[in-house]
Protein backbone atom coordinates (compact mmCIF):
# COMPACT_ATOMS: atom_id res chain seq x y z
CA UNK A 1 0.00 0.00 0.00
CA UNK A 2 3.18 1.91 0.70
CA UNK A 3 4.06 2.03 -2.99
CA UNK A 4 0.52 2.72 -4.46
CA UNK A 5 0.13 5.89 -2.10
CA UNK A 6 3.50 7.23 -3.54
CA UNK A 7 2.33 6.65 -6.77
CA UNK A 8 -0.64 8.89 -5.72
CA UNK A 9 0.70 11.56 -3.88
CA UNK A 10 1.20 14.31 -6.68
CA UNK A 11 -2.46 13.86 -7.38
CA UNK A 12 -3.22 13.86 -3.74
CA UNK A 13 -1.31 17.32 -3.58
CA UNK A 14 -3.22 18.89 -6.81
CA UNK A 15 -6.79 18.03 -5.29
CA UNK A 16 -5.52 19.13 -1.31
CA UNK A 17 -4.65 22.30 -3.29
CA UNK A 18 -7.83 22.45 -5.18
CA UNK A 19 -9.36 22.33 -1.87
CA UNK A 20 -7.32 24.67 0.37
CA UNK A 21 -6.76 27.03 -2.06
CA UNK A 22 -3.06 27.57 0.21
CA UNK A 23 0.00 26.01 -0.48
CA UNK A 24 1.16 25.47 3.04
CA UNK A 25 -3.02 24.61 3.87
CA UNK A 26 -2.33 21.78 1.15
CA UNK A 27 0.82 20.14 2.55
CA UNK A 28 -0.50 19.96 6.09
CA UNK A 29 -3.22 18.88 4.89
CA UNK A 30 -1.89 15.89 2.21
CA UNK A 31 0.56 14.98 5.73
CA UNK A 32 -2.73 14.55 7.94
CA UNK A 33 -4.51 12.71 4.71
CA UNK A 34 -1.41 10.10 4.30
CA UNK A 35 -1.50 9.86 8.30
CA UNK A 36 -4.61 8.72 8.61
CA UNK A 37 -4.34 6.42 5.38
CA UNK A 38 -1.27 4.72 6.96
CA UNK A 39 -2.91 4.75 10.56
CA UNK A 40 -5.84 2.69 8.84
CA UNK A 41 -3.93 0.29 6.53
CA UNK A 42 -6.41 -1.28 4.11
CA UNK A 43 -5.86 -4.10 1.25
CA UNK A 44 -7.20 -2.16 -1.29
CA UNK A 45 -6.12 -2.19 -4.90
CA UNK A 46 -4.85 1.07 -6.44
CA UNK A 47 -8.05 2.39 -7.89
CA UNK A 48 -10.38 1.62 -5.22
CA UNK A 49 -6.94 3.42 -2.65
CA UNK A 50 -7.15 6.54 -4.79
CA UNK A 51 -10.99 7.05 -4.40
CA UNK A 52 -10.89 6.53 -0.45
CA UNK A 53 -7.77 8.44 -0.19
CA UNK A 54 -9.72 11.57 -2.35
CA UNK A 55 -12.56 11.03 0.49
CA UNK A 56 -10.12 10.88 3.40
CA UNK A 57 -8.97 13.95 2.54
CA UNK A 58 -12.07 15.98 1.86
CA UNK A 59 -13.35 14.57 5.03
CA UNK A 60 -10.29 16.09 7.01
CA UNK A 61 -10.62 19.57 4.79
CA UNK A 62 -14.25 19.34 5.75
CA UNK A 63 -13.48 18.85 9.65
CA UNK A 64 -10.54 21.76 9.46
CA UNK A 65 -12.70 24.52 7.86
CA UNK A 66 -15.33 23.73 9.82
CA UNK A 67 -13.00 24.17 12.81
CA UNK A 68 -11.65 27.25 11.33
CA UNK A 69 -15.15 28.64 11.30
CA UNK A 70 -15.65 27.62 14.46
CA UNK A 71 -12.26 29.49 15.40
CA UNK A 72 -13.55 32.69 13.16
CA UNK A 73 -9.71 32.16 11.46
CA UNK A 74 -11.15 30.89 8.35
CA UNK A 75 -8.75 33.88 6.17
CA UNK A 76 -6.48 32.66 4.21
CA UNK A 77 -5.31 33.87 0.63
CA UNK A 78 -4.05 31.69 -2.35
CA UNK A 79 -0.65 31.99 -3.23
CA UNK A 80 0.92 32.21 -6.92
CA UNK A 81 4.00 30.20 -7.41
CA UNK A 82 6.61 32.67 -8.20
CA UNK A 83 7.24 32.71 -12.44
CA UNK A 84 9.94 30.79 -13.97
CA UNK A 85 12.83 33.18 -14.40
CA UNK A 86 13.25 32.26 -17.98
CA UNK A 87 9.71 33.40 -18.88
CA UNK A 88 8.77 36.74 -20.35
CA UNK A 89 8.20 38.75 -17.07
CA UNK A 90 4.99 39.98 -19.11
CA UNK A 91 3.91 36.57 -19.93
CA UNK A 92 4.54 35.37 -16.10
CA UNK A 93 2.40 38.31 -14.57
CA UNK A 94 -0.35 37.39 -17.24
CA UNK A 95 0.06 33.62 -16.09
CA UNK A 96 -0.13 34.60 -12.21
CA UNK A 97 -2.63 36.87 -12.71
CA UNK A 98 -5.15 34.16 -14.71
CA UNK A 99 -4.01 31.75 -12.08
CA UNK A 100 -5.54 34.11 -9.50
CA UNK A 101 -8.20 34.76 -11.17
CA UNK A 102 -9.26 30.91 -11.21
CA UNK A 103 -8.24 30.68 -7.60
CA UNK A 104 -10.66 33.42 -6.55
CA UNK A 105 -13.35 31.86 -8.79
CA UNK A 106 -12.41 28.41 -6.93
CA UNK A 107 -12.86 29.84 -3.77
CA UNK A 108 -16.02 31.37 -4.11
CA UNK A 109 -17.31 27.99 -4.66
CA UNK A 110 -19.23 26.17 -2.07
CA UNK A 111 -17.09 23.02 -0.63
CA UNK A 112 -19.29 20.67 -2.29
CA UNK A 113 -18.86 22.04 -5.51
CA UNK A 114 -15.20 22.80 -5.51
CA UNK A 115 -14.65 19.27 -4.46
CA UNK A 116 -16.32 17.89 -7.52
CA UNK A 117 -14.90 20.66 -9.37
CA UNK A 118 -11.19 19.79 -8.51
CA UNK A 119 -11.79 15.63 -9.10
CA UNK A 120 -12.86 15.81 -12.23
CA UNK A 121 -11.32 18.95 -14.20
CA UNK A 122 -7.92 18.96 -12.13
CA UNK A 123 -7.79 15.47 -11.13
CA UNK A 124 -8.82 14.11 -14.61
CA UNK A 125 -11.73 11.20 -12.33
CA UNK A 126 -14.92 10.01 -14.54
CA UNK A 127 -18.00 11.21 -12.90
CA UNK A 128 -18.65 7.89 -12.02
CA UNK A 129 -15.54 7.79 -10.37
CA UNK A 130 -15.99 11.03 -8.71
CA UNK A 131 -19.07 9.87 -7.20
CA UNK A 132 -17.82 6.92 -5.47
CA UNK A 133 -15.02 8.82 -4.18
CA UNK A 134 -17.23 11.24 -2.51
CA UNK A 135 -20.04 9.05 -1.78
CA UNK A 136 -22.95 10.95 -3.82
CA UNK A 137 -25.29 9.89 -6.30
CA UNK A 138 -23.92 10.08 -10.05
CA UNK A 139 -26.65 12.69 -10.83
CA UNK A 140 -25.55 14.90 -7.73
CA UNK A 141 -22.24 15.13 -9.54
CA UNK A 142 -23.41 15.84 -12.41
CA UNK A 143 -25.64 18.51 -11.63
CA UNK A 144 -22.43 20.37 -8.91
CA UNK A 145 -20.03 20.13 -11.69
CA UNK A 146 -22.25 22.21 -14.01
CA UNK A 147 -22.99 24.54 -11.34
CA UNK A 148 -19.48 24.89 -10.37
CA UNK A 149 -18.38 25.60 -14.05
CA UNK A 150 -20.90 28.09 -14.77
CA UNK A 151 -20.25 29.97 -11.44
CA UNK A 152 -16.22 29.74 -12.26
CA UNK A 153 -17.05 30.95 -16.01
CA UNK A 154 -19.20 33.56 -14.68
CA UNK A 155 -17.04 34.93 -12.05
CA UNK A 156 -14.40 35.28 -14.44
CA UNK A 157 -16.32 36.95 -17.36
CA UNK A 158 -16.89 39.32 -14.28
CA UNK A 159 -13.28 39.77 -13.41
CA UNK A 160 -12.16 40.74 -17.09
CA UNK A 161 -15.53 42.94 -17.41
CA UNK A 162 -13.71 44.70 -13.52
CA UNK A 163 -10.15 44.66 -14.87
CA UNK A 164 -8.73 46.58 -11.66
CA UNK A 165 -10.71 44.92 -9.47
CA UNK A 166 -8.36 43.92 -6.68
CA UNK A 167 -8.48 39.39 -6.13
Amino acid sequence: MKEQLKSLLPQLRRFAFALTGDADDADDLLQNTVLKLLKQPQDLDEHSLMKWSFRVCKNLWIDEYRNRKVRTQASYSPEVPEAISTEDSEQAQEKANTLKQVNHAMDLLPEDQRSVLALVAMQGLSYRDTAEALKLPLGTVMSRLARARASVSQSLKQQQLEPNHDI
